[in-house]
């Protein structure tokens, strides 16, 4: 039988920038184990967007307190979770300034689309998902308990580029690297093939 109910710790986080992306390969942290993550920066201006976060992340707490906590996990007021305040935490960063911030992971590898819905995992796509792209975001809010530490974690889903922004990180695209040596060709010429011999009549 399908499960039609919605689920409502699950959020669409939309047009925001992503930071830190490994989206398409696993990245092990310091003392984490090897995850697919991204990071989410939240314009604080965008408060519609930051009461919806704030429910989902409620809705989970409030399932933790029922299913995984038996009533004993901290009030939704000293409850870690993954909604963090840029200005406080990483005020040495100018990409982190006016945004809340949330880490989003997953073991699973998440489905990576553009706008027209066409898969960027597909080999041969991969620079076209980096950290300073601008996307929409499917998380899911969820209660943990581990070594005695209660709290609310972000599920990293699906993720649907909508823009290009800046690539940060140092890395640049190959087209921005040579873009003052790139030729297009002259009207009627056809681009270069392999560059080899086209004589194969051996």
């Amino acid at each position: 039988m399908e499960n039609n109910q919605v689920n409502p710790a699950k959020v669409i986080v939309t047009d925001v920038e992503l930071g830190y992306v490994h989206a398409l390969q696993v990245f092990k942290g310091e003392s984490d184990e090897a995850k697919y993550s991204v990071v989410l920066l939240i314009p604080k201006t965008n408060t519609d967007l930051v009461k919806q976060i704030k429910r989902a992340i409620k809705a989970a707490h409030e399932a933790g307190q029922k299913e995984k906590w038996g009533g004993k996990g901290p009030d939704i007021g000293s409850c870690k979770h993954p909604l963090r305040d840029g200005d406080k935490e990483r005020a040495d960063d100018e990409v982190f300034k006016g945004c809340y911030f949330i880490t989003a992971s997953a073991k699973t590898r998440p489905g990576v689309i553009d706008i027209y819905g066409r898969d960027l995992t597909e080999p041969g796509r991969e620079e076209e998902v980096y950290s300073g792209m601008k996307a929409n975001v499917s998380v899911t809010f969820y209660p943990f308990s581990n070594s005695g530490n209660k709290g609310i974690a972000c599920g990293l889903n699906n993720i649907q580029k909508i823009a290009d922004g800046p690539r940060r990180g140092g890395r640049v695209s190959a087209a921005a690297d040579f873009a003052d040596y790139i030729k297009k060709p002259e009207e009627g010429q056809q681009e270069s093939g392999n560059g080899g011999d086209d004589d194969w009549d051996i």
